[in-house]
């Protein structure tokens, strides 16, 4: 067998021995992660064919095409009861799951399919392909450190050409020939007139090769040879450590955009519940406490597979555009948290694996290459033990140990954190330390708030420097959303199910489409697709002189505030009037591309964008004009209630509506379907407002909950009665009379008074 310096020195094999289609028995090392599993027996084996096939990775059948490629068969030839067993058990693994083995060296692949049901793993069919036939009168090789070193060859004539019995003649003719070729191999220093150091071939190199050859060193280095036409040659990529760095720079400009990245993940994954939070833990090797920000869900957890596919840095992206889905880069754990710290572990679970990954800056601190360990386990009755078939009991143990060197993780604490999934429930919890800095501080602050879960003062994170983000016109200076964790997340959703805690508090959801006053919906055609606008008044950004337009890709928050039209030029105009549109179909192209940056905080300069941006200009300019510019109000202090005020149930996580005249700050912090005033079942089905009507509160005063609060004027209903018509319809809900405005609907310019 193989040694284990031939293993990892990786000994070129093409200017050894090459299969022939005169071989009747070939034999070839299989082993997984340079650990062998059994040497075995190419029954038809094809030209210029590898000795050794190192399994690089295990997928399920059905990411396979076998489509157009050839075949040959392996059966096993073990030398000891050791490789016949560990032949039987890797065979056992890839048809109990349907899984293929692949093994790729350089312009070869083979994929070695499971075995049927009835099989009794003697001959195992394998597919292969081939990038580019490999011509081996190229072959060359290099010693180390420039020194070069020349196979001493015995004298070639024609009768010992003939006669041999290893070799086929055409090989030795070949090599006899080559008068450059060499086999890199360490030697020592020794001069050349006493040095003749003999090269032995393992059988399993090469059964029939019984011919010993020789190496001789030179006193000083050869020139190099000119490269003749050869073989393709790939480059492949380093990634250096310092690249981690450089990827947390897609968030440098808003640490929030970082910790989107994560909730995005654990959106796609199905959460349901999503903790967020600061807390202090001690690491032995700092010698103190730290703090150490957690992200913790209960999706679907990710297998070993999915876990080392999270390593890569980006992947392809889908061809099909998935609306349920946000994430398509391939880069945001990374970018997110190696902006949020320097060190992260991902402990994560599904319902037959659980795996932990490494990827940390301190870890590979000084290293050429880039080094994320990862540990796998498979479910075993009640229990989890190492998956050997991903990884050797070796490499386990020394990537655990790298694991608890550089964290603050040893095995109790992750067997603390491993007993949150309880039983055998799935999810995904990410631990990142060493966190950004900020001057002498933290870049993040965090409050517990008060205990007992109090909505006076609810726990928050909160980013130190209280900056605004820089936007076009912008002119207030209290933008909670922009430094203030608990604000972002009540908004970054279109649709909000998933349960969100930070620092212990639920956040309470605030959809924006139904939280406006004098609710307008207009539709228009860009580029051949259809947008949706929802236009409104909002009370809160009145009062911190706030506008905009909040724009959503897949129901998520991309881009919030954006100043349109008069917005840009002038503070006052639309203050207090939010849009929300989601421009998902927009920003697709669809084919696979779209137009959204892949931290997810903007979108690409496009014609698309161009012209979304001049029609949410005018649409919000005809608004403020129809609806503000001629609005007289009389009373001070007036507030205005939203057309339709919505309430969350905290169980099935559906929105209900609430009664015209209901007090909305009677409302507890966690409130169910089963409670006032909605008094139903989770199971009745979301309530929607009809399409064409618009239900607009009249304004109101005191609706600040004062004893003495005046009552509503009234409420009325706008029923467009043609969407393409300049009249509308309005009919009175309420007995007393409002007082007298214009209401208008987009473009149109008539309508009727009441």
């Amino acid at each position: 067998m193989l040694s284990d310096a031939d293993v990892d020195n990786k000994i070129p094999t093409q200017g050894l021995r090459y299969a022939d289609a005169s071989d009747s028995e070939y034999y070839i090392l299989l082993t997984k992660d340079k650990k062998p599993i059994c040497r075995t027996r190419c029954l038809n084996p094809p030209e210029h064919l590898p000795h050794h096939w190192n399994v690089n990775d295990i997928v399920p059948t059905s990411k396979i095409i076998l489509d157009g490629m050839s075949h040959c068969f392996l059966s096993p030839a073990p030398e000891c009861s050791r490789d016949h067993n560990e032949w039987r058990r890797f065979l056992i693994y890839l048809q109990g799951r349907d899984m293929v083995a692949i093994a790729k060296f350089k312009f070869w692949e083979f994929y070695i399919l499971p075995p049927d049901q009835n099989s009794n793993f003697t001959n195992i069919r394998v597919a292969y392909k081939m990038e580019k036939t490999r011509n081996a009168s190229n072959g060359r090789g290099h010693g180390e450190s420039g020194r070069s070193c020349q196979v001493v060859r015995p004298t070639a004539t024609k009768a010992n050409i003939n006669d041999s019995p290893t070799l086929p003649v055409n090989i030795v003719k070949e090599t006899v020939s080559r008068e450059n070729a060499c086999i890199q191999a360490r030697v020592s220093d020794t001069s050349e007139d006493n040095f003749s150091p003999v090269l032995k071939f393992s059988p399993v190199v090469g059964d029939r090769l019984s011919s010993e050859s020789t190496i001789e060193t030179c006193s000083r280095p050869e020139p190099r040879a000119v490269k003749q036409a050869g073989p393709l040659e790939k480059n492949f990529v380093r990634a250096d450590p310092s690249y981690l760095q450089t990827l947390g720079q897609a968030h440098s400009g808003w640490i929030f955009g970082a910790i989107a990245e994560l909730v995005d993940n654990s959106r796609d994954a199905k959460a349901t519940k999503l903790e967020i939070s600061i807390e202090s833990i001690y690491f032995k090797k700092a010698g103190k406490d730290i703090p150490m920000l957690s992200i913790i869900d209960d999706g679907h957890g990710m297998t070993h597979q999915d876990v080392v596919r999270m390593t890569y840095f980006g992947h392809k992206q889908p061809d099909a555009d998935d609306p349920n889905r946000i994430g398509r880069f391939g880069v945001g754990f990374k970018t997110g948290a190696m902006r949020l710290g320097k060190d992260a572990l991902v402990l994560t679970q599904t319902a037959d694996s659980r795996s932990i990954a490494f990827l940390s800056q301190s870890l590979n601190q000084g290293k050429d290459n880039l080094e994320i360990p990862i540990v796998s386990y498979y479910r075993k009755g009640q229990f989890m033990e190492l998956d050997t078939v991903v990884q050797s009991e070796a490499t386990a143990k020394y990537n655990l140990k790298s694991i608890k060197e550089f964290s603050p993780f040893n095995k109790y604490l992750i067997g603390e954190k491993a007993g949150l999934f309880q039983d055998k429930c799935t999810g995904t919890q990410i631990y990142i330390w060493n966190l950004d800095q900020w001057g002498s501080n933290y870049c993040l602050e965090w409050d517990n708030g008060l205990n007992g879960g109090s909505s006076f003062h609810q726990g928050d994170i909160l980013i130190r420097s209280r900056r605004i983000r820089s936007r076009p016109g912008q002119i207030s200076q209290k933008v909670p959303l922009d430094y203030s964790l608990r604000s972002y997340l009540e908004v970054i959703f279109l649709v909000p199910r998933m349960k969100i805690y930070v620092q212990g508090s639920l956040v309470r959801s605030r959809p924006l489409a139904k939280s406006l006053n004098k609710t307008c919906v207009e539709t228009g055609i860009i580029m051949g697709k259809s947008a949706h606008l929802t236009l409104g008044r909002c009370q809160l950004e009145w009062e911190q002189m706030n506008c905009g337009i909040f724009l959503y890709w897949h129901g998520r928050l991309i881009e919030a505030y954006k100043r349109v039209g008069g917005m840009i030029h002038n503070g006052d105009t639309g203050r207090g009037v939010i849009g929300v549109i989601d421009v998902s179909d927009l920003m697709d192209e669809g084919n696979g591309l779209v137009w959204v940056h892949n931290n997810k905080q903007g979108f690409l300069d496009c014609e698309p964008y161009a012209r979304l941006e001049e029609w949410l200009g005018k649409v919000a300019d005809e608004y403020w004009d129809n609806k503000f510019d001629s609005l007289n109000v009389v009373k001070d202090g007036a507030l205005y209630k939203p057309d339709q005020e919505w309430v969350q149930c905290n169980k099935c996580r559906k929105w209900r509506m609430l009664d015209p005249g209901f007090d909305t700050k009677s409302l507890p912090v966690e409130w169910f379907c089963y409670m006032k005033p909605f008094e139903g079942l989770c199971d009745l089905p979301e309530q929607k407002v009809d399409a064409g009507v618009v239900t607009v509160s009249a304004k109101r005063t005191g609706y600040d909950s004062r004893e003495n609060s005046l009552p509503f004027e009234g409420i009325a209903t706008i029923k467009v009665e043609d969407m393409s018509s300049d009249s509308i319809g309005l009919s009175r809900m309420a007995e007393d009379s409002s007082p007298l405005k214009r209401i208008r609907r987009g473009l149109p310019r008539a309508c009727k008074k009441v």
